[in-house]
């Protein structure tokens, strides 16, 4: 298991960043790697962020230096959501079968957590999101089907998309971790435009189901000093409170989005007027 660790830019410093630092400091390229997990720590609310892809072996959840426990949710509660073929989380010997684009909450003080893909050829590829906890909640699975869906957007602003609440209050009670995965309809390319801020929140995407050569161009940074990220398949942008996250793609694609901070509500944002954008 490897873990990288990022600290957090001051947005002054991000208005002067080059191409290079931008993606050096939000972007997070490497997520899925076969055999391995591959871990991202970033000092904005103390997210960390990855994939793990078993193949013939399992893989285990370790604890690691950053995390300063003996255990990696001693705690942390944690979030997995399946983007690969089917496959099994093992929390405390306990199998969890999760089929592509489902869901799974683990809770704080979790001791082991394992990860098996069903077969080796077509493996699982678990997308992980962590971050503090301070008590135990329930360990749950929400399929695809159970989650809280709304319809959204219009075909005029290419934005049509169905969002699915997967672990949120009412439906899976958590700490701090706020989950879901959105799918955009074909010729829909735009999320989350007219775009918002959440100072109470930062929030990281997961940018996955793109064809090699489409790209999502990932619009962030200060609502008057907007920059943007391009990004492919399987690539996750960090997005701290101050900065809008928006992107629009060359083609549809799914995006799995993650919160934590000061609350859970899903609708505290501070919107962002087209005029005011720079």
């Amino acid at each position: 298991m490897s873990i990288e660790v990022r600290q957090v830019p001051h947005p002054e410093a991000v208005r002067t960043f080059s191409t290079e630092e931008l993606r050096r400091h939000f972007l997070i390229e490497r997520i899925f790697v076969p055999g391995e997990i591959a871990l991202t720590y970033s000092h904005i609310d103390r997210l960390i962020v990855g994939g793990a892809m078993p193949l013939a072996a399992p893989l285990v959840l370790e604890a690691s230096k950053p995390v300063g426990q003996d255990t990696f949710l001693a705690r942390r509660e944690l979030g997995v959501f399946n983007a690969g073929g089917p496959g099994r989380v093992r929390c405390d010997g306990v199998a969890h079968a999760l089929a592509s684009h489902d869901m799974l909450y683990v809770g704080m003080a979790t001791a082991e957590v394992r990860f098996e893909s069903d077969d080796p050829k077509n493996p699982a590829k678990f997308y992980l999101v962590s971050c503090p906890a301070h008590q135990r909640h329930e360990t749950k699975k929400v399929t695809i089907a159970e989650a809280n869906t709304l319809q959204l957007g219009t075909p005029e602003t290419a934005n049509v998309r169905t969002l699915h609440q997967m672990i949120i209050p009412g439906r899976v009670p958590s700490c701090q971790l706020v989950m879901g995965v959105t799918f955009l309809v074909p010729s829909s390319v735009w999320n989350t435009m007219p775009t918002h801020t959440h100072d109470r929140r930062s929030e990281v995407y997961l940018y996955f189901d793109l064809a090699p050569e489409t790209r999502v161009f990932h619009m962030m940074g200060e609502p008057t000093e907007t920059k943007h990220l391009v990004m492919a398949n399987d690539q996750a942008v960090l997005s701290p409170g101050w900065s809008i996250h928006s992107g629009v793609g060359t083609a549809n694609y799914g995006f799995v989005w993650a919160m934590a901070g000061d609350n859970q509500s899903f609708t505290d944002m501070d919107a962002v007027a087209m005029g005011e954008l720079r």
